[in-house]
């Protein structure tokens, strides 16, 4: 699968002079900017913030080809709290294949209230807070419901946008975490490493689902530009992860699939609100499905 999760547009980097170097020039970081310490989990600043979130998911056929892209388009906006924050969805989009992009009017103007926990569940068990219910018989706004696993793809729209912007690009509680990157060049094995949080939603995707996290690691990369806000560039990366997920999309219709999953990509992190710019992330999936109508097993290859 292939993502750009756009949290503000444009990017990218600079370096001063210090990769300008003379013939005769040393090759180390003499810049004093590139040698300080860095407080990446400072608290964030208080002001309202707004995200647009882009994901592309492309399906590729056992030749190569490239057979469907489905687009997933989120305006999110955030009011910061004491103990909580408020989150808005203003307005989510999805473009299936060559259909015409059209909106999901239940999650118009839909609010809730995101607070991070110590394992990432609610008391729910839900993963962050967000509610299963929500999601459940999604329809477009021609009325025409979303399949079991294109409304999964809205689920974890959601998911994949605290994921980057609250587990990594926040303090941990318990484990190495944004906390424990203060210089260039640093790099730490994550607390989220091997966790295996559920992914099931709802009736259609049932409990027993999971993903499992490979080693993931953080990563200081370096400096950089997003709408002329310095940023630091931290590098993710997930490992080897793989995921079990049982669907029924109806009553005498089951679908087990198993799988491997490794994402990567990067947080561009202001340095003076602390707030999250941009993220570019990348994944690719192979999954195996066993039908339960059907003979011989399927094979999938998705990238977002």
């Amino acid at each position: 699968m292939r993502t750009h999760e756009r949290l503000s547009a444009v990017a990218l980097a600079f370096f001063g002079p210090a990769l300008c170097l003379g013939a005769g020039e040393s090759k180390t970081m003499k810049d004093p900017i590139l040698r300080q310490t860095f407080d990446l989990a400072a608290p964030r600043t208080r002001e309202a913030q707004s995200y647009e979130m882009e994901t592309r998911v492309i399906t590729y056929a056992p030749d190569g080809k490239r057979v469907n892209t489905d687009i997933l388009r989120l305006r999110l906006g955030c009011v910061p709290g004491p103990d909580a924050d408020r989150y808005t969805c203003r307005k989510f989009t999805v473009q299936f294949g060559g259909a015409p992009e059209v909106a999901v009017p239940a999650l118009a103007d839909w609010t809730y209230v995101f607070r991070k926990t110590a394992t990432g569940l609610d008391e729910k068990g839900q993963v962050f807070g967000i509610d299963h219910a929500k999601f459940e018989k999604l329809a477009d706004a021609n009325g025409q419901p979303l399949p079991a696993d294109k409304a999964y793809f809205v689920y974890n729209t959601f998911i994949d946008f605290h994921g980057f912007c609250n587990a990594f690009a926040e303090p941990t509680t318990g484990g190495k975490g944004i906390q424990d990157l203060k210089k260039l060049g640093q790099k730490i094995i994550h607390a989220a490493s091997f966790t295996e949080p559920p992914v099931n939603l709802g009736s259609q995707i049932a409990a027993g689902s999971t993903f499992k996290n490979g080693e993931v690691t953080l990563e200081f990369k370096g400096l950089g530009l997003v709408e002329e806000a310095a940023c630091a560039l931290v590098a993710f990366d997930s490992g080897q992860s793989s995921f079990q997920m049982v669907v029924k999309p109806m009553p005498n219709l089951e679908v087990r699939s198993v799988g491997a999953s490794h994402y990567k990509g990067d947080l561009y992190i202001d340095l003076a609100t602390r707030w999250v710019r941009k993220v570019v992330m990348d994944e690719l999936v192979v999954t195996e499905s066993t039908v339960s109508t059907l003979p011989n097993k399927i094979n999938a290859v998705i990238e977002r």
